[in-house]
């Protein structure tokens, strides 16, 4: 059952979420700012990177913010962070502040879908 609390509650942190990672994240890269340019030269990555990166970044939010696709958005954005802690990991950079950063946003991105999608809560119940 999704009360009217919930369904805002979910749009309103997904859309905190898109927000952050538009503004975050795709922006900087797709913009070809230097900070994210020398980010990427930091954490190992290829000069030219990040704007491939960001444009698979922001494939993600729309699909993730696209109500009959969102789900499979989730999963592709999980796959991307999942390839940013391990780069974060293999450039040996802090635990809580840099590596487990992607495992703080999926969450906040799971949240925001399990409480705006029945869906989702019909295979992934807290309470039965």
């Amino acid at each position: 059952m999704t009360t009217p609390a919930m369904l805002w509650t979910g749009r309103v942190l997904s859309g905190l979420y898109a927000l952050f990672m538009l503004g975050a994240s795709v922006t900087p890269k797709l913009t070809r700012m230097p900070v994210a340019e020398q980010t990427m030269a930091q954490l190992g990555w290829p000069a030219g990177y990040a704007f491939a990166i960001g444009l698979v970044e922001l494939t993600c939010v729309i699909l993730y913010l696209i109500p009959r696709t969102a789900i499979f958005g989730a999963v592709l954005t999980m796959a991307l962070l999942g390839g940013a802690m391990a780069t974060q990991i293999r450039a040996d950079m802090p635990l809580f502040s840099h590596i487990l950063f992607s495992v703080y946003l999926g969450l906040f991105m799971w949240g925001g879908l399990w409480l705006r999608e029945p869906r989702l809560r019909a295979v992934f119940p807290i309470l039965r």
